[in-house]
């Protein structure tokens, strides 16, 4: 079963028990989409309201958006996982022979690309929600504002969690023109989400 189709419970279960996945990325995923979630509810909760009237293109717009996002996010859950197993199943491929040892370093090498370039692609995708969650806070219902701010902050833990994510596999990538282009994104994407973040509290006298 995907995990997109488990019940809160099972996911929950699955994360807590011995197995390496799902594991910190695919919560990083599950926290962008419960961020975009909210900054959607904002959204629909502002349109065809009273004294909202000169927002509502805005808004409508923002919730297409942010649906786009949370479904791109609740499919990544397991994009993060499958990543992280095509790791785990070139560590168990055989190395009998220099041939197969060979094989074997290139496959584990793909995995852990592949394990550092999703989580990253996770990470840009929940940066989008901060854009949304700022219009939240600023021209969405009122009445909803906590609802925004808890999507920025949301939004901005699944940045920072994914990209921890990609780091980890990058200090085991013998590609070093690989590991230095990501390395660079990484910094620049961590740095934009806390300000950002910030920037977005700040519209707030809670």
């Amino acid at each position: 079963m995907e995990m997109k189709n488990m019940t809160i419970e099972d996911f929950v279960s699955k994360t807590a028990s011995s197995e390496p996945a799902p594991g910190g990325g695919s919560v990083a995923a599950l926290a962008g989409a419960l961020a975009g979630a909210l900054a959607e509810m904002v959204a629909r909760l502002t349109i065809d309201k009273k004294g909202y009237e000169d927002v509502q293109e805005e808004m409508k717009a923002m919730a297409n958006k942010a649906e786009k996002i949370r479904i791109q996010l609740i499919d990544d859950i397991q994009r993060d996982t499958n990543s992280f197993n095509k790791y785990m199943d070139a560590l168990g491929m055989p190395k009998e022979t220099e041939e197969q040892k060979e094989t074997r370093r290139n496959a584990m090498q793909a995995g852990l690309k592949a394990a550092a370039i999703v989580p990253f692609e996770v990470a840009n995708t929940a940066y989008g929600i901060m854009e949304l969650a700022e219009i939240a806070v600023e021209k969405g219902n009122t009445n909803a504002v906590t609802d925004g701010l808890v999507a920025a902050m949301m939004a901005r833990t699944a940045v920072l969690s994914a990209l921890l994510n990609t780091k980890i596999n990058l200090g085991s990538i013998k590609d070093e023109q690989f590991v230095r282009e990501y390395a660079d994104k990484v910094r620049e994407l961590e740095i934009r989400a806390v300000e950002f973040e910030g920037k977005i509290l700040s519209k707030s006298k809670l």
